[in-house]
């Protein structure tokens, strides 16, 4: 009977200190936690492509303990609104200094703008080749060539030479970013002054930029531009 009682009370002991312990360990990782301090660093709040320009409601506030947090993270959301992301943000991205830049600054820089193995390449354009004016950086062109053959004919009739001009068009390059219009690199709105341009900025392959400098010296280039609208948006708003 005895022993019967102190298996009881052993058990029982055992129980007990094994929820003290337990307690106890709580209490020292709740402790730990309330000893914590929290930093409010700028984040994306969704993805931001590069060269967007950064609103409100595209960046937040997130809380980050101090000790991890980077100590040139932006802690100032009205630093951030207005710039001009230089890389592809992903949602809850911490923003930081160099991630960011003003348009003043990227109107310096438009090497800054171009993809890895691209160049920049300029060719003169007028008022209707470049779509009345109304292409913007960072939209997307095919370049049309147009050139006229001169053929020497002799009329059978009188035996008189005469020169035959035939003019043809071709799609030379499809699907081109536009880096910058004149030497604005940045898309214009509301409040931007119209200034008239006379030459687009394209990024091409090298072996493309040399297939674009030929045909510009030897006829005429025309830009024609396609829509920003994305199809499957469309198809989706429509149903």
């Amino acid at each position: 009977m005895r022993s019967k009682i102190t298996l009881i009370l052993a058990v029982v002991m055992g129980l007990v200190t094994t929820l003290l312990f337990y307690k106890y360990i709580n209490d020292m990782d709740t402790s730990a936690e309330e000893n914590v301090k929290f930093v409010q660093v700028v984040a994306s709040k969704q993805l931001i492509p590069e060269n967007q320009v950064i609103t409100d409601d595209l960046i937040e506030l997130i809380k980050v303990p101090e000790g991890g947090a980077h100590p040139q993270a932006i802690r100032n959301t009205q630093e951030v609104v207005g710039k001009i992301a230089l890389a592809d943000f992903v949602s809850g991205q911490i923003i930081l200094p160099h991630h960011i830049g003003s348009e003043a600054e990227e109107s310096l820089f438009i090497s800054r703008k171009i993809k890895e193995g691209f160049r920049a390449v300029s060719i003169g354009v007028n008022f209707v080749t470049s779509v009345s004016n109304l292409i913007e950086p960072e939209d997307i062109v095919d370049v049309i060539w147009t050139q006229e053959n001169l053929e020497a004919v002799n009329t059978p009739e009188t035996g008189e030479h005469i020169d035959n001009v035939e003019v043809t068009s071709d799609l030379l390059l499809k699907e081109v970013r536009v880096l910058a219009v004149g030497r604005r690199m940045i898309e214009s709105t509301t409040d931007t002054e119209y200034v008239e341009y006379i030459s687009s900025t394209l990024e091409l392959s090298p072996e493309d930029a040399l297939k674009l400098v030929n045909a510009a010296n030897s006829g005429e280039i025309q830009l024609i531009l396609h829509s920003r609208i994305d199809e499957e948006d469309v198809n989706k708003d429509e149903k």
